[in-house]
């Protein structure tokens, strides 16, 4: 599609901020009025169509279509959402160790554990550690706390969390990159230790390192658009 816009603003509107091409507000891709959290998620959006080229890239476009998720699929069915996250939980990649006799079982232990921990510290709550790879069902208790956590998100922030958990196969992966101080790049790296370890061993093709980029750059859009929502 050509670019049809020449400027994109940041407008406060009554009913909030939002995003204006050439003076019209931009709406969801579900047809929503895209009503944004503050001004600081506004300027991200808004920062995204001012960089597009004469040629609108919908890959350049990663904070709208957070934003639309929120507007379109979180906020539709925010309890659907909900369980879906907590499915990650439930087999989160960071409970699932390798043997303590093999090699990477201590470097799971060394980068893992301690994101397990904090996370466990942070919720109240306990995780069962397994191992091999055979479900084992997280307790309840730990289960209901998490479901509460998520059901208090707002619904951009739980577009965000969306994206975070299923690029990392773990909620608590998700759950680290929402605090203030989160590292991205040391939080995608822990999500991708089995396949770092594997790659180590037979090596990586350029597709493969291609597709990783791609998700990685995702995953750091997502954590810059939760913490715009926080401010």
């Amino acid at each position: 599609m050509k670019r049809f816009y020449r400027q994109a603003a940041v407008v406060r509107g009554a009913d909030g901020w939002h995003v204006a091409l050439d003076g019209r507000q931009v709406k969801s891709q579900g047809g929503h009025v895209l009503v944004l959290p503050n001004e600081a998620t506004a300027v991200l959006l808004a920062a995204e169509w001012d960089a597009q080229g004469p040629e609108i890239d919908p890959r350049g476009l990663p904070m709208r279509d957070l934003a639309d998720y929120a507007l379109d699929v979180v906020a539709e069915d925010k309890a659907a959402v909900v369980a879906a996250l907590l499915r990650y939980a439930e087999t989160d990649t960071l409970c699932y160790r390798a043997d303590p006799d093999e090699p990477l079982w201590k470097r799971q232990q060394e980068r893992w554990e301690p994101l397990l921990a904090a996370c466990e510290a942070r919720e109240g709550i306990r995780f069962q550690r397994v191992g091999g790879v055979i479900h084992r069902p997280q307790e309840e208790a730990a289960l209901g706390k998490l479901r509460a956590r998520l059901e208090a998100m707002n619904y951009f922030t739980l577009a965000a969390l969306t994206t975070l958990a299923s690029l990392a196969c773990s909620l608590v992966v998700g759950l680290a990159a929402l605090e203030p101080d989160a590292d991205g790049e040391a939080l995608w790296n822990a999500a991708n230790l089995e396949e770092d370890w594997q790659t180590e061993r037979w090596g990586r093709d350029a597709g493969a390192e291609e597709r990783r980029e791609r998700r990685k750059a995702d995953f750091l859009a997502a954590m810059a658009f939760a913490r715009s929502v926080a401010r």
